[in-house]
């Protein structure tokens, strides 16, 4: 269906996410990985969405000059908000843990931002997932860190894990958004371009 649709352009992922670049598999998509490496980082007085829409520009403006005419770049970030505060990556095993005890029994909020630029314009818009943890005892906690380490994963912890089948009690919104793609808005986005 996206096949047709945009037979006429190249959809480039700046992403090196393996979870990523199997949603765009899954989409259907013919897409190519084109990766550079960026400082993430982002001005201190940004809250919740503001970061994650920095960010995502961020990565593609690192293209300019560089797009053909019939390519689409697309970059993408995303944030556990929680507290007025955003939690990246954890920085090793010790940050991780903390993370996920502060995620316990709480409620969190999921950002993804994804921006959509050509060698014309830029498009930039957000997801927000609302997910719930039940509480997660210290055992549970070292054991998802020690078997799945999701060191390289926003808030520490995947939600298609094991974490994910025992830690959460509610999500509310996209749940592909909280594993970093908010898939139903992009496609709807791809499917709309030549109308």
């Amino acid at each position: 269906m996206l096949k047709e649709n945009l037979k006429n352009y190249k959809i480039i992922l700046a992403s090196g996410s393996p979870r990523r670049q199997q949603f765009f598999k899954d989409l259907d998509l013919d897409f190519e990985i084109r990766l550079k490496e960026i400082e993430e980082i982002y001005p201190n007085y940004l809250k919740a969405n503001e970061i994650t829409d920095y960010l995502a520009v961020l990565k593609a403006n690192a293209f300019e000059g560089e797009l053909n005419e019939n390519e689409i770049l697309v970059t993408s970030d995303t944030i556990v908000w929680h507290n007025n505060k955003a939690l990246g990556k954890p920085k090793d095993y010790d940050d991780a843990f903390q993370i996920l005890k502060t995620l316990s029994n709480e409620t969190h909020d999921v950002i993804t931002s994804v921006c959509f630029k050509t060698s014309k314009k830029s498009t930039v818009f957000h997801e927000i997932t609302q997910v719930t943890f039940s509480i997660l005892s210290d055992e549970s906690i070292h054991y998802y860190l020690k078997n799945y380490q999701p060191f390289d994963k926003a808030g520490a912890y995947g939600i298609q894990e094991w974490i994910g089948f025992i830690g959460v009690s509610k999500i509310e919104g996209s749940y592909a958004n909280v594993m970093g793609m908010p898939t139903n808005k992009v496609f709807d986005y791809l499917i709309n371009l030549n109308k």
